[in-house]
């Protein structure tokens, strides 16, 4: 796999030491059981897969070149380049400005855009329409386009359904920039709708079972099918894509429940007519962070600590696995831990940030899960981990790790 280039300040002594240790041991990737640090009384389980996926450090490095390469031009990002808040705010540091804000809220006017600038399309690619605007200036969109090539990948995938007369289906959260840019591009292709979840799927089944209201469906699915969607006639044949960052299980069960629904309308026999197989859209470093998470179910540990950009999905997920088990802390950086009793951690249920008491607490020997998202810099987690071991009173000394 490319070994890209990246800042130095995003690397770190420990994680890169861990993670060239179990590439060694496990080159194909084969054992998803994690690695137990020691450090005096505190033991770190990490999660054999995590932090920067092939994406992210793929939009990292053409971000930063573009930087080097164009040192008197204006350098803008369509919105943020992955969803973490350190290496944003490094990029606005250097220069970089948002034209979005994730939500799609316009920060600075397109009119402002002109040839001669820089424009960097993110990570989850862009939509149809903003890249034909762009184009449309004259600006270009190839030399720093950053789309994850898995993304792109299920853009592929949905075009190929389309021209077999199939509906896609995409599973994802309708305002994420990523689920934008795939429905922008397969609406091109065929009729397409958005579910985010099992309760919309059902609903979705029950649609096509005769169940619901041809009023009721485009009222449930306001604003998320495509404007030539016809649900009377477009369920026929159904392919089902995702947004790469959602809980690959969840997709999977998405897809089993509408091929099931499919055989009960069709038939068995005909399912290859009506349902297609997509299970080659999923992103391998999604499914790899996710089954290593798993993995850490089986493990027996004081708490669990999740690293990651609180509006980035990836890493909501892993703590949604591992909070089934394991009192979970989700924080962005080291900066939110502000002593063995006090720290500072987001809600993924309320979308809130709160404060608790009941972190490290007084115990004299600590096991703590640690993991982080693909848009997460290891030198980020490190830097948990040290505070973990300065509060605790034990020397950190990366030349010194126990394994």
């Amino acid at each position: 796999m490319k070994k890209f280039e990246i800042p130095e300040y995003y690397k770190s002594p420990i994680i890169s030491k861990v993670k060239a240790m179990r590439k060694l041991e496990d080159p194909r990737k084969k054992d998803f059981s994690p690695t137990i640090l020691k450090f005096g009384s505190v033991e770190f389980i990490i999660s054999r897969h995590f932090g920067f996926c092939y994406g992210v450090e793929n939009a990292i490095e053409k971000s930063y070149r573009a930087i080097q390469e164009n040192p008197e031009k204006r350098i803008f990002l369509i919105s943020q380049m992955i969803h973490n808040p350190d290496v944003n705010q490094d990029l606005l540091s250097q220069g970089v400005r948002f034209i979005q804000d994730t939500d799609g809220s316009q920060l600075i006017s397109w009119d402002e855009i002109t040839l001669e600038d820089i424009v960097i399309i993110p990570a989850f690619g862009t939509t149809t329409e903003t890249r034909n605007l762009l184009t449309d200036k004259g600006v270009d969109v190839k030399t720093y386009n950053t789309t994850c090539p898995f993304v792109e990948k299920v853009w592929n995938r949905s075009a190929k359904l389309g021209e077999n007369d199939h509906t896609i289906i995409i599973h994802g959260k309708y305002n994420h920039e990523e689920t934008k840019a795939t429905f922008s591009h397969s609406k091109e292709n065929s009729p397409s709708l958005i579910v985010k979840n099992m309760e919309e799927t059902k609903f979705l089944s029950d649609y096509i079972l005769g169940k619901h209201s041809t009023e009721e469906f485009n009222a449930y699915f306001k604003h998320k099918y495509s404007a030539n969607f016809n649900p009377e006639l477009d369920l026929a044949k159904i392919g089902v894509v995702n947004q790469t960052t959602m809980l690959a299980s969840e997709t999977q069960e998405i897809a089993s429940f509408i091929r099931t629904t499919m055989i009960e309308k069709f038939g068995e026999e005909q399912i290859k007519n009506h349902f297609a197989d997509t299970k080659d859209t999923l992103c391998y470093a999604t499914n790899d962070n996710q089954s290593a998470t798993l993995e850490l179910l089986n493990q027996e540990a004081d708490l669990a600590i999740v690293v990651g950009g609180y509006n980035s999905s990836n890493t909501s997920h892993l703590v949604e696995l591992l909070e089934q088990k394991f009192k979970t802390f989700f924080i962005k950086n080291d900066e939110e831990i502000s002593s063995k009793n006090t720290i500072k951690s987001f809600n993924i249920h309320s979308k809130t940030t709160t404060n608790s008491t009941e972190f490290l607490g007084d115990k004299k020997t600590l096991k703590i899960i640690i993991t982080s998202g693909a848009s997460c810099p290891d030198a980020i987690v490190d830097n948990v981990m040290k505070r973990v071991l300065d509060l605790m009173d034990i020397p950190f000394d990366p030349n010194n790790i126990k394994l």
